[in-house]
């Protein structure tokens, strides 16, 4: 009995041995199906990403990249183009193999293009579909300099534009659109709500008269691509956005040498800090909308929320659109002492720190505004 026993166990422990290693192979059979499945799956979708949409068609697509795009925007254009299958993959792709630098622009491109091939028109500027329209907005333009530019070179009305630019409704669907425009632009009391988001560079349109929307959209586009990229400094400032534009606004009226800039910042800063007013010319020209050079003393006493000489602290809003330096500038301020600057007409600046200082230098100079004027009108 005890024998026959002992036979027993031997042989389903035999059994069991053979079931748990076949179990066992089984599970690594299982892997390494799955393993060489998922690389089949990965060979298929790789390729299938880098080779073209459509080798046969050679329809041009036009694509634009506004200024400072990133590889994930990108990415997105030509999937919605139907030239690449995946906006993901390609700002992977791209990040992976360390491309970038792509050039803004207006593109002709083709289903025909392999991944590499666009790659390589966006970084080289290949393939640029030359533009219907080309707007240039200088930096330091106002709304209404803004609106006549755009009137010149499309045939709107300047009254139109301006119209559409304050329009409650419109303002709303910009503000869906780009959240970084603050809620500040509807507060009462403002001349122009895009008055400093109307961002200044060089834009291209593929039609000669686009639509008024479309322009304004690409300004306040591109103002929001700038100002994310200083989101945090802004945050840090102890200042809301909306000041810091502002106050960018009247550092880009004052300067008209770069090195000037953060120096100006600082003075201001430092008027700010002693609760004193920032005393800015182009804050009267801009209350007046009377933009000649030369503000006279009578001028000081106009009254509006815009006016530096009455009211203290950053006036209720921007005076012009800022550069990106200008924005750099306000948030990056130089530390100086000073408390008061002087600007001659040859782009010198004069700093000092006390107003007896400050009130020799005006004596000193003033005349010069007056002749540099009479040139300008002549």
């Amino acid at each position: 009995m005890l024998h026959l026993q002992s036979s027993g166990n031997y042989i389903n422990e035999n059994k069991s041995k053979k079931r748990t290693k076949t179990i066992v192979l089984s599970i690594l059979f299982l892997i390494v199906a799955l393993i060489i499945a998922a690389a089949i799956g990965a060979y298929y979708y790789y390729n299938k990403n880098i080779e073209p949409i459509d080798s046969t068609n050679n329809e041009k697509i036009t694509v634009e990249i506004p200024i400072g795009s990133s590889s994930s925007k990108i990415g997105q254009e030509l999937e919605d183009k139907g030239l690449i299958n995946n906006g993901d993959f390609f700002r992977l792709y791209t990040r992976v193999k360390g491309e970038g630098n792509f050039q803004a622009g207006i593109y002709e491109l083709t289903p025909s293009m392999n991944l590499s091939e666009i790659i390589s028109a966006l970084k080289d500027g290949k393939m640029f579909k030359k533009p219907a329209l080309t707007l240039t907005i200088p930096e330091g333009y106002n709304v209404p300099q803004i609106a006549k530019l755009i009137s010149q070179k499309t045939g709107y009305t300047e009254a139109d534009i301006i119209k559409k630019m304050t329009d409650k409704s419109y303002l709303k669907q910009l503000q869906d659109k780009y959240p970084i425009l603050p809620d500040d632009i509807m507060k009462a009391g403002l001349y122009y709500p895009l008055e400093g988001f109307l961002f200044p560079a060089t834009y291209d349109f593929d039609v000669k008269k686009p639509e008024l929307t479309d322009v304004i959209d690409k300004m306040i586009e591109q103002s929001s691509v700038v100002l994310t990229k200083h989101e945090k400094d802004i945050e840090n400032s102890g200042y809301s956005l909306f000041q810091i534009i502002t106050l960018s606004s009247l550092i880009e009226e004052e300067s008209q040498r770069e090195e000037d800039r953060k120096k100006i910042a600082g003075v201001f800063y430092n008027r700010l800090s002693k609760d004193m007013k920032l005393d800015s010319d182009p804050t009267v020209k801009y209350a007046r909308k009377n933009f000649d050079v030369q503000v006279l003393y009578e001028h000081l006493k106009y009254d509006s929320k815009y006016n530096t000489y009455l009211y203290k602290g950053i006036p209720i809003g921007p005076i012009t659109s800022p550069g990106e330096k200008a924005i750099e500038a306000a948030l990056q301020p130089v530390k100086m002492e000073e408390l008061f600057f002087y600007a001659r007409p040859n782009g010198e600046v004069i700093y000092t720190k006390t107003l007896s200082e400050h009130n020799a230098v005006y004596k000193k100079y003033r005349d010069e505004w007056k002749v540099w004027q009479e040139k300008d009108n002549n």
